[in-house]
C-alpha cells in the first residue's frame, strides 16, 4: 500500500540525482574501453542479476501476459536505444551538455500526449514548449559546431524514453515496478545477447567483445550497482510521495552532472550552453508548475460540482 511521505519521497529522490549522473559519468569512463554493444549488454545484465533476486525474494509478481507483454517487448526495445545512445553521446559531448539535452524529454512527452493520447495543451504550456526546445538547441549548437551529427544524440535519447514512459503508462497499473525491470533486464539479455554473440566477429568495433581487465571489473560493478540503486531510488521515491512533488526536484540531475563532469573530465559547459541550460530548465520546471496548477483547479471545480449536487 502507497505511503504518504513526502518528505521521505524526495530525500530519495534527491538521492536519484545525485547517483543517476554519477552512473552516466561511470558510464563514460567505461565507454572509452568497453565497445558499446557489450557495454549495453553488461548493462542489463547487472540489472537482471540484481532485480531478478531481489523481485523474487520480495514476492514481486514477474508474469506478464496478452496486451502487458507485448508493450513490454517494445518498452524493452526503446530502453535498449535509449541507453545504447545515451552511451554514445557521453562519448562525444561533456556529461552535463548530454544530461540537459535529454532533458528536452517533458516538452516531447507534452507533445506526444496531446497529438497521440488527446491530453490538452494550452498555450502557455506550448509556449514553454518552444521556450525550452531554443534552450536545447543553445546546448546543441557549440557541440554541433566541433563534433556535427553526434552532438545530437541526446535528442535521440529524449525521443526514445519519451515512448518508454508512454509505453510504461500503458501497463504500470498493471504490472510491478521492481517486478517489471527485473523482467525488462532478462528481456533485453534475450535480445541483445545473440546479435552480440554474432556480431562479434563482424569487424565493427561497436560489436567487439572483450575481455575486462581486474580494474575494469570492479569499475563494472560499480557502476551496475550504482545504475540500479539509481533506478531503485527513484521508484521508491514515487512510492513514497506523488510524481507532481518530486518531478522538479530531478531537474538537479543538471547541475549534479555539471559538477561531476568538472571534477571528473575538467568539463564545463561554455557561455552559450550555459544560458541554455538555465532556460531549458525554467522551462521545463514552469510546465511542471502549470500542469500542477492545472490539476489542483480540475480538482477543486470538481469537489465543488460533488459539492453543489449533493446540495441540490
Amino acid at each position: 500500500m502507497k505511503q504518504d511521505k513526502p518528505t521521505l519521497g524526495i530525500l530519495l529522490m534527491l538521492l536519484f540525482c545525485i547517483f543517476a549522473p554519477l552512473g552516466d559519468a561511470y558510464a563514460k569512463i567505461l565507454g572509452g574501453t568497453v565497445p558499446l554493444a557489450e557495454l549495453v549488454f553488461l548493462r542489463f545484465l547487472i540489472q537482471a542479476v540484481v532485480l531478478v533476486p531481489l523481485a523474487y525474494v520480495t514476492k514481486r509478481p514477474m508474469k506478464l501476459s496478452g496486451r502487458v507483454f507485448a508493450f513490454a517487448w517494445l518498452r524493452v526495445i526503446l530502453h535498449i536505444i535509449g541507453i545504447a545512445s545515451m552511451f554514445a553521446a557521453l562519448q562525444y559531448l561533456p556529461l552535463a551538455d548530454a544530461v540537459a539535452i535529454a532533458f528536452v524529454m517533458p516538452f516531447i512527452l507534452l507533445l506526444l500526449g496531446h497529438f497521440l493520447l488527446g491530453e490538452e495543451v494550452g498555450l502557455y504550456r506550448l509556449i514553454a514548449c518552444l521556450v525550452g526546445f531554443a534552450g536545447t538547441l543553445m546546448v546543441i549548437q557549440p557541440s554541433f559546431q566541433q563534433i556535427g551529427m553526434p552532438a545530437l544524440l541526446p535528442l535521440v535519447v529524449a525521443v526514445v524514453f519519451s515512448g518508454f514512459i508512454l509505453t510504461t503508462r500503458q501497463i504500470s497499473k498493471d504490472t510491478d515496478p521492481i517486478g517489471l525491470q527485473a523482467i525488462n533486464g532478462v528481456m533485453a539479455i534475450v535480445l541483445i545477447g545473440p546479435v552480440l554473440f554474432l556480431m562479434s566477429d563482424s569487424g565493427l568495433d561497436v560489436f567487439r567483445l572483450i575481455a575486462p581487465a581486474s580494474d575494469q571489473l570492479v569499475t563494472i560493478l560499480t557502476w551496475g550497482a550504482i545504475g540500479t540503486l539509481a533506478h531503485l531510488l527513484m521508484t521508491w521515491s514515487l512510492r513514497f510521495a506523488p510524481s507532481a512533488t518530486v518531478a522538479p526536484i530531478q531537474y538537479l540531475e543538471i547541475p549534479v552532472a555539471t559538477l561531476f563532469g568538472w571534477m571528473i573530465f575538467g568539463d564545463l559547459p561554455n557561455h552559450l550552453a550555459a544560458a541554455g541550460i538555465v532556460i531549458t530548465m525554467a522551462a521545463g520546471l514552469y510546465i511542471i508548475w502549470r500542469e500542477q496548477a492545472n490539476a489542483a483547479l480540475a480538482k477543486a471545480q470538481s469537489s465543488l460540482s460533488q459539492t453543489s449536487h449533493a446540495a441540490e
